[in-house]
């Protein structure tokens, strides 16, 4: 039978009348209900022990499922933490690298703070200068009223220049129709000059230079004149007195009663120009 041990099985000795056979009968009955109920307590266990594996094999697919579930799990975790650690490698080497900009940076604030003092320093110096600039500009005003006063004597000069370019001018005009009557006078005071009675005072630079050109000239002929007509042959003429009475290079003025120097040059070209003529 299945589950008997036969090392339990007694030798019975043999015997040879029938109370022997049956106590041995008794024996293997009572042994054969041994076995049956331990083949009961076994398929009963055995029934226990597959009822354990089919919840055993149960558990081990629903903790596969879990343990795959967890392998998914730490796998993304893994991942994610791979991928956390490739940030964080990437952020640290921006962090080297901001370090880095960080040095310069502070490089150049170190430089930007001596440039500020040297702005400062500048600002002061122009705050002074723009506060030296304000007192002088104070007297910008008077400078203006000077400037302003010089621009109304200017324009005052000019007005007075301009007038004394018209009165010029027209003194000059009057000047010319003045002279005409005198021209042959002129003539006359150069032939007189060259007759053999007028003395030589050519040699002598100083007769001819120092002060009056021609004295003996105007005294004969102011003598001539205080004469009679037939004393002299050029009669009384008033322009030998004119001669006598201004010095070379100036003109004598009716209206003013003397000799004006201010246009002796024009009136001196004008008659040099006009006695030039007359002998030619």
């Amino acid at each position: 039978m299945a589950g008997r041990d036969p090392r339990h099985l007694h030798r019975l000795p043999v015997l040879t009348n029938t109370t022997a056979l049956e106590d041995r009968i008794g024996l293997q009955h009572r042994e054969i209900q041994s076995l049956l109920v331990d083949n009961q307590r076994l398929a009963a266990t055995h029934v226990a022990l597959k009822q354990d594996l089919a919840a055993a094999q149960h558990d081990l697919r629903r903790l596969s499922v879990v343990a795959g579930q967890a392998k998914a799990e730490r796998d993304a975790e893994v991942r994610e933490v791979y991928e956390r650690s490739l940030k964080l490698d990437g952020e640290v080497r921006t962090i080297d690298s901001m370090g880095a900009e960080l040095a310069r940076t502070r490089a150049d604030i170190q430089e930007l703070g001596s440039v500020r003092q040297e702005l400062v320093a500048e600002l002061q110096s122009i705050e002074g200068e723009v506060a030296k600039t304000r007192s002088e500009s104070k007297r910008v005003v008077d400078i203006k009223a000077d400037i302003e006063t010089f621009q109304q004597e200017i324009k005052k000069g000019r007005v007075a220049i301009e007038n004394e370019t018209k009165t010029r001018a027209k003194t000059l005009n009057t000047g010319r129709e003045w002279r005409k009557p005198w021209l042959p006078w002129l003539v006359r005071l150069k032939n007189f000059m060259g007759s053999p009675g007028y003395p030589a005072t050519y040699g002598d630079p100083e007769m001819v230079y120092g002060g009056n050109a021609y004295p003996d000239a105007y005294g004969m002929l102011h003598q001539a004149q205080g004469g009679a007509d037939a004393a002299t042959p050029y009669g009384s003429v008033p322009m030998p007195q004119l001669l006598m009475a201004c010095n070379q290079g100036t003109i004598w003025d009716e209206n003013s009663g003397r000799c004006l120097d201010d246009q002796r040059s024009d009136y001196a070209l004008l008659f040099a120009n006009d006695y030039s003529g007359s002998e030619m």
